[in-house]
């Protein structure tokens, strides 16, 4: 059974569960992996900065020995993503090897290969789960952000899994400005498929860092979508990527607390160990599962995620009277925006967030070091340290219809996100 860690080093806790949880237990509830940066998208938020794979990538045998630590440990089930992990040619092959070892898997997918044939595969498991990804109810809102024929892709493998009888699979919305409107549309679109709907906060990091300013919800949506999750109750999940909004008033189904290094973490697709998944920064690297210990020593023996599972003050926001209900917000959310981690989130229901962002001026906001992305005009601009808005509209491209495929590759990788890359 899951135990808290003990800080002091000795021996697990005793408690309530959130403080249990808040204090780290010895293996991570939810943990997130990333198989490969491959990716035949380009989504302009994409918090991995994914396209190409890396020539460093996890071999089958060290994803093996990674699921074979993560059975011995009891990590009940792993949240395989990406880039779009079934362009790996070893991906079925690891799924298998994780549900035969007792390891659940459940994977986000573009819905690229999910044939009628695959979907039938998936519907007789019971140890695998799908999540589809969809940012728009409609195309044009869809593509916008996904790409062209994204939204027709992402539908038809909704359709080949619900013809498959693979009921209450996933459909994964990131919210933005542009699709909180279409709340009660992505609801009807899950409930057409037999699914359950999926919603998660966009945070600014990697590519998701250019367009945050033009893309993340404003303070009216923020209370549209506060309001429309309390009306569905638990219905809908969200992973607690809202707990920021509990400064509303009640809180959301869920911790209602940052996870970050105590109950989730992420490993991406060289080995690197960061504490958050959404923050893909040397700032939060713990270490890497290639290292002598493993998998297991980075979790439970990691300076960064010892100090992260330390009491530590929360800075200004302890005097605020929601603090107890948001918890400060996202720390992710808080870096990739140059604000202090012990100060508010950038959204903080409050206004605090932007207050700390105007009086912050010229503040310096980091950027992640990784970024496999397509080479093109955008990627480019997104390296770019003045960091000049990416403009992001509803409708045709201003420079075409879909800015990687007009970019001159200079090197094969560059051309597809998969070469190089031989299926084991």
């Amino acid at each position: 059974m899951t135990a808290a860690i003990d800080t002091a080093g000795a021996g697990p806790r005793q408690g309530s569960l959130v403080q249990e949880f808040r204090h780290g237990l010895d293996a991570p509830i939810c943990l997130t992996w990333e198989l490969t940066y491959a990716c035949n998208l380009a989504c302009v938020h994409c918090l991995s900065s994914s396209g190409r794979r890396d020539p460093r990538e996890l071999s089958t045998g060290e994803c093996m020995r990674v699921i074979d630590e993560l059975e011995r440990m009891q990590v009940f089930y792993v949240n395989i993503g990406g880039g779009e992990p079934t362009v790996r040619g070893d991906f079925w092959e690891l799924v298998d090897y994780a549900t035969a070892h007792h390891v659940g898997v459940k994977f986000s997918t573009n819905g690229l290969k999910i044939t009628p044939e695959v979907a039938a595969r998936l519907a007789a498991s019971d140890y695998v789960d799908v999540q589809i990804s969809l940012d728009g109810a409609t195309a044009e809102v869809n593509d916008a952000v996904r790409g062209p024929g994204s939204h027709a892709m992402a539908l038809r493998a909704m359709q080949n899994l619900a013809d498959a009888g693979f009921a209450g699979f996933k459909i994964s919305v990131v919210m933005t400005r542009h699709n909180v409107a279409q709340l009660d549309a992505f609801q009807a679109i899950a409930d057409r498929f037999g699914a359950q709907l999926r919603i998660t906060r966009l945070r600014p990091s990697g590519r998701g860092a250019d367009v945050w300013d033009e893309l993340h919800p404003t303070a009216d949506q923020q209370r549209q979508l506060y309001d429309w999750l309390l009306a569905r109750g638990e219905r809908v999940l969200t992973g607690d990527s809202f707990f920021h909004l509990a400064g509303y008033g009640a809180g959301l189904p869920g911790l209602n607390m940052c996870g970050a290094g105590r109950v989730v973490c992420l490993i991406d697709p060289v080995g690197d160990v960061y504490a958050c998944p959404f923050a893909i920064h040397d700032a939060f690297l713990a270490g890497n599962v290639r290292g002598s210990g493993g998998f297991a020593e980075v979790w439970r023996s990691s300076e960064l995620l010892r100090r992260l599972r330390a009491e530590e003050p929360a800075g200004a926001c302890t005097s605020c009277s929601a603090f107890d209900a948001c918890q400060g917000g996202c720390m992710a959310a808080k870096f990739f925006t140059g604000l202090p981690l012990d100060g508010p989130d950038p959204e903080c229901v409050r206004g605090f967030g932007q207050s700390a962002l105007a009086a912050a001026g010229g503040r310096h906001v980091p950027r992640s070091p990784v970024d496999h992305s397509h080479r093109s005009r955008l990627s480019e601009r997104s390296r770019r340290a003045d960091r000049q808005p990416v403009p992001v509209s509803i409708g045709p491209r201003p420079d075409g219809p879909w800015l990687v495929t007009r970019a001159i590759p200079d090197r094969a990788c560059d051309q597809s996100p998969l070469a190089g890359f031989r299926p084991r």
